[in-house]
């Protein structure tokens, strides 16, 4: 029955199916039965036309047409019926369909209304109100809960807005029998938890008869949509452990040994100890490394890297870091080349601007096993780098990086090398047992000893003399000032006269020779950009102006105030990572976030929470809840994130049920074999069949 091709199902027909396919990717039966509502209204509560206020989000009333005309000419021409009830009347407007739904309307007889109602010249009106006339019947079809779906343009236009949704997932539900729609978990499962049966849910969460009936639909079918992510990732982490072999890095040799007692730079924190013992027991352990290396800014972790790429080194492997832009690679291979210098290493670099002589031998290097370290951006993954020996693989910032262009770098070797990806991105904890539910995680939850926690203090556009008073005191103090102004992509051309306007507007009021002004963005060529930064970090300019090129990558110790304009532009994820370029020294640092005097709401969560907190954690949960998963994320790994009903935001307590419940099946039979597993089994290999494997590489 859910195989049924949409066109064939009652109230469709091909015009409607083809327009479902284009719009929704809805194709049979069960694509339309598992497009869920995103809202619904409770449909119980009638109002009096005399009880409706500007604070009533939606108002359904029961009354009688009076009149109803078509007025206007030409584009202002519509529909207007006069609706009364016992206590008043207010006006009911269409503005498009209007000749369609005139005929359909009887004066005299009675209907429900519903709608918004919207106050115009002191008179309230319902545009597009949602009417239905009461019958004998209509009471019995009418759910207690309706249920609201997302629509476009051209499906309404095809008379499937939400309502015309509603009833052909009604006229699908009046044919469906339990049969029709077997159960996904085991009823062992099922008791535990208490979840009602699979074909009770797809009844319920579109026709509820109550808030209890809606809220047992909505914990059943969000359970089984996470358990089967969570099962899935779980399993791979379980197989992977004991099927996928690693090079066996056994030896804790010079390199690493000479590094660790006579040139690290500072202390190591007890969380990068940590952190470094649990990466060497990876690597020595023989089963592939696949780790994923949380750490606030400032935390420590490009340290932690460089000593696992010596430990390779040790045991005569290669090894390679990825960044995802040239000024972050440029970074990593001066620390390299700075930290290393006495151990004698050969280092590379290797980036889209790399000279072809240079490239040429580079390649050449590498494959006569010349290169310890190879140090590059995406010019890494390209089909003619190849390694002598590559075993491990270092991927910083990645969630910058589409886990395709990650998989190619895993693809180097025959055998897989070890692989540690970095961010400093704090993920929340139900994004990570989704994104990364078989990863190992580490998390260095420290900074190193001596860095004050960053001041933050959000001003207004009309506070801005007061805010170049206080960069002057700082300069006055020998600090350095970051100013960074948004760059998004929709409006560069905009974006960049406002860069250019803001540099200029800085010149007047910084100007030379008692003050030097750098400038970096998108548009300077490598070698600008390189010349640029090169005079902040020798401190022949105070000032540096940039887009959010530098949001990764500048350790500046001396640079103390980090100012970014128009902030409510940017999400928290960016706020707290520029925050970050600052408070590397011993000095006390400052963020300084700039706003227009007119904020919406989320804009004004974002600045509170920026003032209040410095811990990363903190920031992502409030940011999942803004932004929700997708756009925190970026490239997530293909399929993970094809929730219909589960929000990850709001259903942390659900994921953590359904993962203690996968991890109890797989702990009894990894390989789901008991005739009671066999369902899992069975559903794991249909969605196995529609989705692309990333689970090689996280």
């Amino acid at each position: 029955m859910l195989d049924t091709p949409i066109e064939y199902l009652k109230g469709i027909g091909t015009v409607r199916a083809d327009v479902l396919k284009k719009e929704l990717g809805i194709y049979n039966a069960l694509d339309l039965i598992t497009y869920y509502p995103f809202r619904y209204v409770d449909k119980t509560k009638f109002y009096t036309i005399s009880q409706i206020t500007d604070e009533l989000p939606y108002v359904q009333l029961r009354g009688v047409i009076d009149s109803l005309e078509i007025v206007g000419l030409k584009q202002t021409k519509r529909l207007v019926v006069k609706f009364k009830d016992n206590t008043g009347n207010i006006d009911l407007v269409w503005f498009k369909g209007y000749n369609w739904i005139a005929q359909q309307l009887k004066l005299g007889v009675e209907y429900i209304v519903f709608g918004k109602a919207t106050n115009f010249m002191g008179r309230y009106n319902i545009a597009h109100p949602e009417i239905d006339e009461v019958t004998a019947d209509f009471f019995k079809q009418q759910s207690a809960f309706q249920s609201v779906y997302n629509s476009t343009e051209k499906l309404k236009f095809k008379g499937l807005d939400s309502t015309g949704i509603r009833k052909v997932q009604g006229n699908l539900i009046q044919q469906l029998i339990p049969e029709h729609c077997p159960e996904n978990l085991s009823q062992e499962v099922i008791a535990e938890h208490k979840l009602i049966s699979h074909f009770n849910a797809l009844i319920h969460i579109h026709f509820p008869e109550s808030a209890q009936q809606l809220k047992d639909a909505e914990l059943r079918l969000k359970f089984e949509e996470l358990f089967y992510i969570q099962l899935k990732l779980l399993k791979l982490n379980k197989v992977r452990a004991t099927t996928t072999q690693g090079f066996v890095f056994s030896r804790v040799g010079e390199m690493f040994n000479t590094f660790f007692s006579n040139h690290l730079p500072f202390q190591l924190t007890n969380a990068q100890k940590r952190v470094l013992k649990e990466i060497r027991l990876d690597m020595g352990s023989g089963r592939q490394m696949n780790r994923l290396l949380q750490g606030d800014v400032g935390s420590g972790k490009t340290l932690v890297a460089l000593m696992s790429m010596l430990l390779a080194i040790d045991n005569n492997f290669q090894t390679c870091i990825m960044a995802p832009t040239e000024i972050l690679a440029q970074q990593h291979y001066q620390t390299f080349i700075n930290l290393l210098e006495p151990l004698n290493l050969n280092i590379a670099i290797l980036t889209g601007s790399s000279k072809v002589k240079q490239r040429k031998q580079i390649l050449e290097k590498l494959l006569s096993n010349d290169i310890h370290i190879l140090i590059g951006t995406h010019a890494l993954i390209e089909d003619v780098v190849k390694f002598a020996s590559l075993g491990l693989v270092v991927v910083d910032e990645q969630h910058r990086f589409g886990v395709a262009q990650r998989a190619k770098l895993r693809n180097k070797n025959t055998n897989p090398p070890h692989i540690l990806l970095m961010t400093a991105t704090p993920i929340p904890r139900t994004l990570a047992m989704t994104f990364y539910g078989d990863l190992d995680t580490s998390l260095i939850d420290e900074l190193p000893p001596g860095r004050k926690p960053i001041k933050t203090v959000h001003y207004f556009e009309n506070q801005r003399l007061r805010v170049n008073g206080f960069l002057k005191e700082q300069i006055a103090l020998g600090r350095q000032v970051y100013i960074v102004f948004p760059l998004i992509q929709e409006s560069e051309k905009l974006d960049y006269q406002n860069l250019q306007q803001g540099y200029d507007n800085l010149v007047n009021e910084f100007p030379a020779p008692t003050y030097q002004v750098s400038i970096v963005h998108g548009k300077l060529s490598n070698e600008q950009k390189d010349f640029e930064m090169q005079r902040f970090i020798k401190n022949e300019t105070q000032i540096m102006v940039a887009t959010t090129v530098i949001e990764v990558g500048v350790n500046i110790p001396n640079a103390s105030v980090m100012v970014i304009e128009s902030a409510e532009r940017f999400g928290l994820s960016q706020l707290h990572q520029l925050r970050g370029r600052v408070g590397r020294g011993a000095d006390q640092s400052f963020c300084i976030l700039l706003t227009g005097a007119k904020l919406g709401a989320d804009s004004r969560l974002r600045m509170k929470t920026m003032v209040s907190t410095n811990d990363g954690f903190e920031i992502s949960e409030v940011d999942l809840k803004l932004r929700g998963p997708g756009d925190i994320e970026g490239t997530q790994q293909s399929g993970v994130m094809d929730l219909k009903l589960a929000n990850l935001a709001q259903d942390g307590h659900i994921l953590q049920l359904a993962r203690q419940a996968a991890q109890s099946v797989l702990d009894e039979d990894v390989n789901l074999e008991l005739e009671k597993n066999k369902v899992y089994q069975q559903t794991l290999i249909k969605q196995q069949q529609t989705k692309t494997d990333w689970s090689k590489i996280g």
